[in-house]
């Protein structure tokens, strides 16, 4: 049919909508499971390009919304798996999705204008142009096509493509049957089909995020010396230290997350339990979205995926569940190239001189002239010119260029897969050994039978602390030690990264060296390196460009540690304790300075009893109903602004002591009262009650009204929030990030998994959606979806609406 077509079935009865399931998924399933067992297996996959029309292909899903808008697609292929999949994100998200499609073909000038704004979920370029120069850049380099051409492992694999495919043609479907409702989008030019190519440029946006994507403005302006320019000065080793840092923290900070695993040992029935609490933007194109994936008999998972994915990312299966934590691994390095005499767009390997790739790149913009710009590329990857601002000068006699193992890298989907495919925490390490394609996280995985998983399964730069001894530049020997961020010799041969065994593509590590935890008690990961996945059992012995080995951990990760470790000791754990954990709102910092602030108040704040008897009544958590919250909260942000981390405590970190230490605030230390007094004005001035419910100040507001907010930021607490502060409209006014999708997920002793679900910012970005806000009112409440995985429980639901989608 030329038309896609959506059957719709509602039946408003209890009693009647489960009798007519009854009858009609059962055989739904029976028809999908013969169709797939009647596929030809010699079938040669079509082109992951789009090379033939999707209407050609009879895509078709059953897709089955139980509450809050959560949908169970049901297919007979991985084509349509991808197809249902990309029809029900549209329904959801058409217009953020529309809005990613625009930035990846390179277009975002012409549409919005070349000085705008992007919502950096694809990027950090800090506006259209840039990101449009560098995303037009990697489509006029083919850089996509050549990766879809690899054979798996390199390259993706047919599964992968298939996804894509589909869920391209879903997605186009989607807009050819329905009218786009959301006012952010309605009617505009930019919204228009995609091609599988789409779909694969955005999850080749997202694998580089955190290396090429990262500098792109640094990319796009880079520009050779004037003829005749005389040799400037040369980078500043501690400014680029600093900077890697900054750019490194700010990424935790944007992407961080939460994840603990439970061993059976350590929970009332055997089974394994797991945690996950990924900390990511409220808003854009970096959202995750909720669904339960069905190919009978192949496939069954339930969990989120960023939108644009074809596939769950973070979720469970009826054996395993998993979550990811952004890691610490540096995701990318620099090698400092020595230019030929003759000609700065040329450097020496060996003593040949080699000539820079130029990339012309000509980009549409609105209401002007097009712009036209070259890009200068090496055999390490693009030239750059600063790094998180520090510049790094291009003379006469050198420049630097990034490499970035990420741009060579496909596979993130056919990590999730094999995730997805996994039956035990051992088969998620050995598919992830395969795949070898998850770009900046690690994977924390606990399964029915009780095992745990911590590792650091990562593609970073293949860079040996030897090697980094060996060919560190003079800045990368600055650099390298103090941030595991190498500066290598681009001229010497000898100084290439090489290969790993078991490294499915050059230059990157091989699956033997990564950070490994199998079996502990515990294994948990709050962005902090791989040293304390477990207390008892700390992981040492790795390269340093995975992190870093015996420093001082965050206040989220010593909070974290220590409440985990506590529940461990504890034993009889269940689902229940893991929904307590997430939601306990407990504020570490306080824990540390809470009494000595209080002690030190009045000090501070000579005559002020209000603010002193606030600090002192406050509960110490970050619930909605605590008061004396939000002035510890600014307090808190002020001192880390006043204060430096070495002179804020009484007694220093001690990697022997690496959770309980450093203690005891310094309140003589220059810095202290400043911060305090200054927070006391700042709610004075904006007229907010110093003991005022922190929900009445930290807030969203949804279809015009107020939803408190709990949860907190720098103060070490579990359950993230980072929200806007905006005085004039009363405190803390929206969420940028933070708490996202939430998964507690144990076993019982049948297939189910025992699981609550939570997605922090709701289900769809459309205000006119009855799925805008519905969630973000039970994390409000602190209250939890009951996850629907098996059939019986999917039937059951009284809200339950079936939609069958075919072209």
């Amino acid at each position: 049919m030329d038309q896609p077509i959506a059957h719709e079935v509602e039946l408003g009865e209890t009693l009647r909508l489960r009798t007519s399931l009854k009858r009609l998924l059962p055989a739904t399933a029976a028809v999908l499971a013969t169709a797939a067992a009647t596929l030809p297996a010699a079938a040669a996959p079509p082109s992951a390009a789009g090379g033939r029309h999707p209407s050609a292909d009879g895509l078709s899903a059953t897709i089955r919304y139980t509450e809050y808008g959560i949908p169970h697609i049901l297919a007979k292929d991985y084509a349509g798996l991808g197809f249902g999949t990309g029809w029900a994100q549209a329904a959801d998200q058409v217009c953020v999705l529309a809005d990613g499609f625009v930035t990846v073909r390179g277009e975002r000038s012409r549409h919005f204008g070349p000085d705008a704004a992007t919502d950096g979920s694809l990027s950090s370029a800090r506006t259209n142009l840039s990101s449009d120069l560098y995303f037009t850049g990697v489509r006029d380099a083919g850089t996509v096509e050549r990766l879809l051409a690899q054979p798996a492992p390199a390259g993706p694999s047919r599964e992968q493509k298939e996804l894509m495919r589909g869920w391209a043609a879903g997605y186009n479907a989607w807009l050819r049957k329905n009218q786009v409702a959301d006012p952010a989008c309605a009617g505009k030019a930019w919204v228009r089909p995609v091609s599988a190519l789409d779909v694969a440029r955005r999850a080749y946006a997202l694998a580089v995020v955190g290396g090429e994507g990262a500098l792109v403005d640094s990319i796009t302006a880079a520009r050779p010396p004037a003829p005749g320019s005389a040799p400037g000065p040369g980078a500043d080793p501690e400014g680029v230290a600093g900077a890697v840092r900054e750019l490194f923290a700010e990424r935790n900070a944007t992407m961080g997350s939460n994840a603990v695993a439970f061993a059976g040992a350590t929970t009332a029935n055997g089974r394994g339990l797991l945690l996950g609490n990924p900390h990511y933007p409220w808003h854009g194109g970096r959202r995750f979205w909720q669904s339960q994936q069905t190919i009978p008999g192949e496939l069954n998972v339930q969990g989120a995926s960023l939108l644009g994915s074809p596939l769950v990312q973070i979720g469970f299966t009826g054996d395993v569940a998993w979550s990811h934590t952004v890691a610490t691994g540096r995701t990318a390095n620099l090698h400092q190239l020595a230019l030929d005499p003759a000609d700065p767009t040329a450097y020496l390997v060996d003593g040949r001189s080699e000539p820079m790739v130029r990339r012309t790149v000509t980009v549409p913009v609105a209401d002007g002239e097009p712009v036209t710009r070259t890009q200068w590329w090496t055999r390490y990857g693009p030239v750059v010119t600063s790094f998180g601002g520090d510049p790094l000068p291009w003379t006469a006699t050198t420049a630097y260029a990034l490499h970035d193992p990420n741009a060579g890298n496909l596979r993130m989907v056919d990590s999730s897969l094999g995730l997805a495919k996994a039956r035990s925490t051992r088969e998620v390490a050995a598919a992830l050994r395969r795949t070898q394609g998850l770009p900046w996280v690690n994977t924390v995985a606990s399964d029915r039978h009780g095992g745990t998983l911590f590792t650091q399964a990562q593609v970073v730069p293949r860079i040996t602390d030897e090697l980094a001894e060996r060919c560190s530049t003079p800045l990368g020997r600055t650099v390298y030690p103090a941030t595991g961020f190498a500066v290598l010799d681009g001229s010497r041969g000898d100084c290439a990264l090489g290969s790993d065994p078991g490294a499915v593509q050059p230059g990157i590590m091989g699956p033997d060296r990564w950070p490994l935890l199998h079996g502990a008690p515990y294994a948990e990961n709050s962005n902090d390196s791989a040293w304390l996945a477990n207390a008892d059992r700390p992981l040492t012995g790795y390269e340093r460009v995975f992190g870093d080995i015996g420093t001082e951990r965050s206040l989220r990760t010593r909070g974290a540690v220590e409440d985990v470790a506590a529940m461990a000791g504890r034993g009889g754990l269940t689902v229940a304790d893991l929904q307590e954990q997430q939601f306990a709102n407990r504020v570490p910092a306080a824990d540390l300075a809470a009494d000595d602030v209080v002690r030190a108040c009045p000090a501070a704040l000579p005559g002020d009893a209000e603010a002193c008897g606030a600090l002192a009544r406050w509960d110490r958590r970050m619930d909605t109903g605590s008061r004396g919250a939000l002035l510890f909260d600014r307090f808190w942000g002020r001192l880390q602004r006043e204060t430096t981390g070495a002179g804020r405590w009484r007694v220093p970190f001690s990697a022997a002591d690496p959770v309980g230490t450093p203690r005891g605030l310094d309140t003589g230390a220059p810095g202290f009262a400043t911060a305090l007094r200054g927070a006391v004005a700042e709610l004075r001035a904006a007229g907010i009650p110093l003991d005022a419910p922190l929900g009445e100040h930290q807030f969203v507001v949804r279809d015009g009204r107020r939803i408190p907010v709990h949860g907190g930021t720098g103060t070490g607490v579990w359950n993230m929030t980072v929200p806007v502060w905006n005085a004039a409209g009363g405190g803390y006014t929206e969420v940028r990030h933070g708490t996202s999708h939430v998964q507690a997920v144990g076993w019982d002793d049948g297939r189910c998994p025992v699981a609550r679900t939570l997605l922090a910012y709701s289900q769809s970005s459309d205000p006119g959606s009855p799925h805008h806000a519905d969630q973000t009112l039970l994390y409000s409440q602190e209250r939890w979806v009951t996850a629907r995985f098996c059939e019986r429980d999917i039937l059951r639901d009284p809200a339950l609406r079936v939609v069958r989608v075919t072209q």
